[in-house]
């Protein structure tokens, strides 16, 4: 069977960290491919405008075009409406009922995501994995114990194998403290620090276009 990662977000902009999670994810979990989904529009964070999709996409593509395994998907730019992950999820399942799908999310996002529309469904529809990420906290609190149930804790292992059953996996393969925000606004004040945060492909991009 097939498996296929897909990881969400805005990528405003791509960083360093977001490969190292792309490559490392790929080889512990032993994918088959690796997918970028960038948003168009995060819909949680209405009071929050992204860069262009256009711009997003672009540094996405750049930046992984030498890796075979890795991917770019326009789903969901391509939609007349903002799609909520849930919405993105099902028709993944839909087109790919043949794979095994596992569905990547931060630290940050696993915090928030009783927030998110029918957040339980996202968390059972597919495999999860939850890349942790320094300093935030990883809590299990704020889910209900039928979700709790479902967590398979692999922080620190090495080998292991994956459940039959879809479950929610918790990774600290990639330990990078890297925030977007903080790029952006180091752009913006004409700082240089940033480049080392973000692949070269994307920096030069960012840097011809005037991105930020």
């Amino acid at each position: 069977m097939k498996k296929i990662a897909f990881y969400g977000g805005s990528f405003d902009p791509l960083h360093n960290g977001h490969l190292q999670i792309a490559n490392k994810l790929t080889e512990v979990f032993a994918l088959d491919e690796f997918v970028f989904i960038p948003a168009f529009h995060a819909p949680h964070k209405k009071d929050k405008k992204p860069t262009s999709a256009f711009h997003r996409y672009a540094m996405l593509c750049l930046a992984t075009n030498d890796a075979p395994k890795i991917k770019v998907s326009k789903m969901e730019l391509d939609l007349p409406e903002k799609p909520y992950s849930i919405e993105t999820l099902s028709k993944l399942k839909t087109e790919l009922p043949d794979a095994k799908i596992f569905f990547v999310m931060g630290a940050d996002s696993w915090q928030d995501i009783t927030t998110w529309r029918e957040w339980e469904k996202v968390l059972t529809i597919v495999n999860v994995i939850v890349v942790t990420r320094p300093p935030v906290e990883i809590g299990f609190s704020h889910i209900t114990p039928e979700i709790q149930r479902r967590i398979v804790d692999l922080r620190d292992k090495i080998d292991f194998e994956l459940e039959e059953e879809d479950r929610i996996y918790i990774t600290n393969a990639v330990e990078i403290e890297i925030s977007a925000t903080e790029i952006r606004n180091s752009i913006r004040e004409n700082s240089s620090d940033w480049q080392a945060n973000v692949p070269e492909e994307a920096a030069k991009y960012i840097e011809k276009y005037g991105i930020y």
